[in-house]
Formats: structure tokens, C-alpha cells, sequence
């Protein structure tokens, strides 16, 4: 009988892992199937919006030259904007039009930019550093990144950067922090510039869900949407074999029947569950309800064996793992023109500006217009987050989950101190979005609470996305969701070709000296 594979959610992961399917397994398309619970693909990577309404994106992740697994499997899809290339063709392409040069990294409380040449380390950080660099995850399992560090590391050029580049709060994950400062640490010596940071031509919906879904539908993968898969059946015994997956569409149960011989993906969990939006005149409002399908398929798949993990590190902690984001979408080009002048940059080269004092440690970004696919010129778009959403703003004196678009626009514009703020704030609608569990992946955890990407003892059932585990690589990126699914892949088919190598810059000696230096820079 010929093998089919089911991938349970349309996020990168799946689409990856059906790419993968294809391309390294010889998988027809037309024998896999992706089952996603909403009706549209791509998972936390979005995008919507108009220019009278408002475009709107959660987040966008960030790329750098050693994402090995997503520009091998992309260098496979042809890009939707540039005839004739691959959607990784495309994304060196841009880089080498549009590599950013941050001259305006940090802002202080004077509005005025920080000279961010010096990480601000005293001794004791440097060796506290090294010191977190060099232990074992063991020695970390369940510290805190405030655990390891004194207050004052947490006030540092080096921290306030970090943190806003990568989520991070002090709070979070010892092993997590750990893991990205062995990851990134060939990007410490242009840190203070992003120079070293990668981006898409458009933004990660557009740029790289489109085209992979384009493919995959090209080459027959079935997509049904609006099916919500509640149970992976198991068969009896100790090992691990899917028998069937229970599913509901539109009101009615249905039983997909799966063969020994096939495949199930699932992608556990969701750093975008429950998200909501606002609007220029209203609130966005925190869903603190119980998380959704993605979140409860893996707590029922946990409670069947004690080997796939526990989803209540992740999903039970909101108050660690929410922040905000506002999407500004405006006619008038003054803001662009009066950051530019500010920042030094020609906006889509500026890279973060993050205002290092703000109660909520608010970070903005001006993107290369235009930013979506279907922007018409003289709409110009631009994107903000910040970290501490629970916190009192310096200008509206509200939290930010109270505020409604204008007010997130007010506190951004209180800091920047423009001139011209009535005229932005009248001609600018602003989409806030409030996220419980954005940066669950990044809290305080053990070894086992996340599933092994092929359980032991499993024969056919695969976990992918960012909950998870893959040794070395790190949350809260693209790269990591696409190594999952080429590692299921490869695994579960007993490939001889494995996933690309995690780039460890840490054993090349240059790097190493270059980190060092950074680190002592003054």
C-alpha cells in the first residue's frame, strides 16, 4: 500500500514538512493531507489588512545568514515576486539591497539616541556571561535568566538590545538565553548595528507562506481547512502508533483512519493562540480562556503517554509569556520622513529603535515599503511591540493591553517628541493585537517538557513546530519550526539524508575572539 502522511496544522511547520515530504521522500502530493483548524494557512506567520482599515501582522521573525534548514528547503520554491529564483534567492537578494545599519538602536528618556559601540558591561556581567555560556543545560534546568545575572546586568545596552531583538524577559528560560548566546554569537560583533540580520522582501506571509503554499497545491497536497483534529488514537501497548485521528468540521465528528505504514505530524501547541485585536478606537482584549485546539490536542496526547511532554509548563503562565503588538498603516508620509531624519536611515535599512526607558519597553521598526504584497504605493506600513504590556505608559498613564490604537500611538509619539504628532496621529490607524502565549517557549522548563521530535518508541507520529525538541537550536523562529519537520522527515522515514548541521560559531576561534571584544568594548 502507498503511504500517506497527515500534517495536524498549516503553520510553517507543516507546510515545511510537506515540502520535505516531496522533495527528500518521494511523497506524492496528492497522498498528504494538511488538517488546520482555522481557514487560513501559515499558522503565526500572518498577515491581513487594507489600507483603509488597517494592515495588521503579529510579528515578524528575523533571519540570519546560518539558517541552514530554511534556505536549503527554500532554495527548492520558486519565489512568487522574483521571476526565476527561489524564494532563498530572493531573501539574499533583498539582504544585499536592504542590509540593515542601525544608527538609532536605543533611545533614552532625553529622546535622544544611546551610543550602543559599548555593551555597558561591568566585569562581573562579562563573567557571568561566559559563565551561563559554559554550563550545562543540566545545571539550568528550571533557573530563571535572573537567576544567573545581578539587577544590574538587566540595565545594560547589552540587555535592553537583546531582550527587544529577541523577546526575552527576565523571567524566562536560563536554558533558553543559553541557547541563543551559542546560537548568535557570530552576530555579537554587529550587534549595535543589526547589520547581520536578515529579512524577507515583503513580510513572512507574503514572502514565504504564499509561495510554499502556491508549490504545495501545485503538486497536489490536499488542504482541508476548518477541521479541528481533538484526538490522535493510539494503539494499544507500550509503543507508539497513531490507529486514527478523531476530527470536527463545520459541527460533525469525523475518524481519519491511519495505516501502520503512514505518517502524523503534529505541531503542538501555538506561541499565537487566542490572539485578539483592537482598533484605532478600541482595546484589544486579552483571551485568557482555556488556549485552543492546538494547545488541548497536546495535553490530551500527553495524558496517554508520560513521554510526550507536558504542555502546562507553556500554557498555564500567562502572565509570563503575553505581549503586545500595534501595526500602523497611514496615507501620510511625514512619519517615515521625520524617522528617517531622526534615525539617520532610509526606512527598511534602519533596523530597531527601541526606547530603552519606556514603562513598557516599546520597540519600533520601519519596514522597506512596501511591506505587503498588495500595498499600493503612498500607503506606507511600519510595526511596533512591547514587552511589558501590563505596565504604565510614561505618556497615556494605561497599561498597554488598556489602550486602544490611538493611545499606543500617542505613547510612541510622547517618546519620540516629533512636531508633527497631531498630524501623524489623525492620519494613522493603528491595529494593536494582544498575544497570552507569545513567548511561552521561552519559559522556565526542564529536560522532557518538551517531546522529542520522534518519540521513543514511536513509529509513525512526529512532533513539529516550536514546543517541540531539537537539541542546540533555538524558540522562536522560523529556522527552528522548519528543523523540526525535516527532522521528523528524515527520522520517520530512516533517511540517510539528515538536517543541515546547527551553525555553532563558538568553535571557530575568530568568532570567539570577536565576541570577546565586543564584549569589552568601551
Amino acid at each position: 500500500m502507498v503511504a500517506k502522511a497527515y500534517l495536524v496544522g498549516a503553520g510553517i511547520a507543516s507546510l515545511s514538512a510537506a515540502a520535505l515530504l516531496i522533495r527528500e521522500g518521494g511523497f506524492a502530493g496528492s497522498d498528504i493531507t494538511i488538517l488546520e483548524a482555522q481557514g487560513r494557512t501559515g499558522g503565526s506567520l500572518d498577515a491581513a489588512g487594507d489600507p483603509e482599515n488597517g494592515y495588521t501582522m503579529r510579528g515578524g521573525r528575523m533571519f540570519e545568514l546560518h539558517f541552514e534548514c530554511t534556505y536549503d528547503l527554500l532554495r527548492s520554491i520558486p519565489s512568487l515576486d522574483a521571476p526565476g529564483t527561489s524564494v532563498t534567492e530572493d531573501t539574499f537578494a533583498f539582504h544585499e539591497d536592504f542590509a540593515w545599519n542601525d544608527k538609532a538602536r536605543l533611545v533614552d528618556s532625553a529622546g535622544l539616541r544611546v551610543d550602543t559601540r559599548s555593551m555597558g558591561f561591568s566585569e562581573r556581567d562579562r563573567l557571568d556571561l561566559v559563565a551561563c555560556v559554559a554550563s550545562p543545560e543540566s545545571r539550568l534546568d528550571g533557573k530563571r535568566i535572573s537567576d544567573c545575572f545581578t539587577p544590574a546586568f538587566f540595565t545594560t545596552n547589552f540587555w535592553y538590545m537583546w531582550c527587544t531583538t529577541f523577546a526575552f524577559e527576565p523571567w524566562h528560560s536560563a536554558i533558553e538565553f543559553r541557547r541563543y548566546l551559542n546560537r548568535f554569537v557570530h552576530l555579537f560583533k554587529t550587534f549595535d548595528t543589526m547589520s547581520g540580520i536578515y529579512r524577507t522582501r515583503f513580510n513572512q506571509y507574503d514572502s514565504i507562506v504564499r509561495p510554499l503554499q502556491s508549490w504545495l497545491r501545485s503538486n497536489g497536497v490536499v488542504f482541508t481547512m476548518n477541521t479541528t483534529v481533538t484526538d490522535v488514537e493510539l494503539a494499544d501497548g507500550e509503543g507508539t502508533t497513531v490507529t486514527a485521528l478523531a476530527c470536527t468540521r463545520e459541527g460533525a465528528d469525523l475518524r481519519i483512519p491511519v495505516a501502520a505504514e503512514d505518517l502524523v505530524f503534529v505541531t503542538n501547541g501555538s506561541m499565537t493562540a487566542n490572539s485578539t485585536l483592537g482598533s484605532t478606537d478600541t482595546p484589544a482584549v486579552l483571551d485568557t480562556s482555556a488556549p485552543d485546539a492546538s494547545w488541548r490536542l497536546w495535553q490530551t496526547l500527553a495524558a496517554k503517554r508520560p513521554h510526550l511532554g507536558d504542555p502546562s509548563v507553556f500554557d498555564s503562565s500567562v502572565s509570563d509569556s503575553t505581549w503586545g503588538s500595534f501595526t500602523v498603516t497611514t496615507q501620510d508620509p511625514t512619519f517615515f520622513k521625520a524617522m528617517e531624519e531622526f534615525s539617520g536611515s532610509e526606512a527598511g535599512k534602519g533596523g530597531l529603535i527601541t526606547f530603552k526607558d519606556s514603562g513598557w519597553l516599546l520597540t519600533i521598526v520601519l519596514n522597506h515599503q512596501p511591506h505587503f504584497h498588495e500595498q499600493p504605493e503612498g500607503t506606507y506600513v511600519w510595526w511596533g511591540y512591547a514587552l511589558f504590556p501590563d505596565k504604565a505608559g510614561d505618556h497615556v498613564g494605561k497599561t498597554m493591553a488598556e489602550c486602544t490604537g490611538r493611545e499606543i500611538l500617542t505613547e510612541v509619539l510622547g517618546h519620540l517628541r516629533l512636531e508633527q504628532s497631531e498630524q501623524i496621529l489623525e492620519s494613522s490607524v493603528v491595529v494593536p493585537a494582544l498575544m497570552p502565549y507569545i513567548t511561552s517557549q521561552f519559559l522556565v522548563r526542564k529536560a522532557g517538557d518538551r517531546p522529542e521530535v520522534v518519540p521513543e518508541g514511536s513509529t509513525n507520529l512526529a512532533f513539529i513546530g516550536q514546543y517541540a525538541e531539537v537539541p542546540d537550536d533555538v524558540v522562536f523562529t522560523v529556522e527552528y519550526s522548519v528543523r523540526t519537520a525535516w527532522t521528523a522527515v528524515a527520522r520517520l522515514l530512516h533517511l540517510d539524508r539528515q538536517p543541515p548541521p546547527v551553525y555553532k560559531g563558538g568553535h571557530d576561534p575568530k568568532v570567539l575572539l570577536e565576541a570577546l571584544h565586543t564584549m569589552h568594548r568601551r
